[in-house]
């Protein structure tokens, strides 16, 4: 993915945790029978607890299939995540294998990462610097959003509790990360056995400016849907994202159409560096992957 795409998806995902924030919901609506309204603020509270633990936790690390379709493409990527960042390996285009000469180039593309640390350094840092920012978003959300108990809703996983979620008029946005939370309404789901968020739906009810309108701007109506799942021991993870977004960064148009599976997630030693996870990727042979 190019750089600025990176940087927008990975901002954009930060948003699924809007879910998780505290709970300024309208006390004078009526609210549906199943929850009272302090069981629906002790669950998302519990939530908030889970998603900002989830975030800010890298001791679980994990090896899984990335699926990304767009108008143009499908990929499918195998990622490894590392102490030292995530490391990935090209397996499939268009639901077929690489074929030879494109193997080559990933194999030489692997070999040149392994040789050069820096190139990694440079990644891990990119990586730190979303969490970051993930984590100045986490910290805004309880006052940014006024949420509505809706009831529960049957999933085939199982019961959920569905929230609905709109700006909260008097959050006044500190910095750039935190400006599109004024303008993002949409619906939640919790899932009440284990507090955590399993589906997101958020919308742009207006344009939004970064930059002052220099850097760049989303447009409204772009939406996005995120879902998580437990994906063993205890482990959440998205498993599912989709975005539609227009707008412009600097000074280019640029249209988001995307739909991301995250698949086959397992885990990996926890002290794993980025040298051994490429070993780990090349002696797979990338079978695990390409039949999806």
């Amino acid at each position: 993915m190019r750089a600025e795409h990176v940087a927008m998806r990975r901002w954009l995902l930060l948003l699924c945790l809007i879910a998780a924030a505290g709970l300024n919901a309208d006390r004078g609506a009526a609210q549906p029978e199943t929850l009272t309204p302090a069981q629906a603020q002790a669950l998302v509270d519990r939530a908030l607890g889970n998603e900002l633990k989830a975030a800010e936790d890298s001791s679980h690390p994990m090896r899984y299939v990335l699926r990304k379709t767009t108008p143009r493409l499908t990929t499918t990527k195998e990622i490894v995540e590392t102490g030292d960042g995530e490391v990935a390996r090209l397996i499939a285009v268009d639901e077929k294998p690489l074929d030879t000469a494109d193997e080559q180039k990933e194999q030489a593309r692997l070999s040149a990462l392994e040789s050069n640390p820096g190139l990694q350094k440079h990644r891990k840092q990119s990586e730190d610097a979303d969490a970051a920012r993930a984590v100045k978003v986490l910290r805004a959300l309880p006052s940014a959003f006024l949420y509505q108990y809706q009831g529960p809703m049957d999933t085939p996983t199982g019961p959920v509790e569905r929230f609905t979620f709109k700006p909260n008029p008097a959050f006044a946005p500190r910095d750039l990360e935190t400006e599109a939370l004024t303008v993002m309404s949409g619906e939640i789901r919790i899932d009440p056995a284990s507090d955590r968020v399993m589906h997101l739906e958020g919308r742009l009810d207006e344009d939004v400016d970064f930059g002052w309108g220099i850097l760049g701007r989303l447009n409204k109506g772009g939406w996005i849907v995120i879902e998580q799942a437990d994906v063993g021991g205890g482990a959440w993870r998205t498993v599912r994202f989709q975005m539609q977004m227009s707008g412009r960064v600097v000074i280019r148009t640029r249209n988001f159409d995307t739909t991301e599976e995250e698949l086959q997630y397992a885990p990996v030693p926890a002290g794993l560096g980025y040298a051994q996870a490429i070993e780990m990727l090349r002696s797979d042979g990338g079978g695990s992957g390409a039949q999806h």
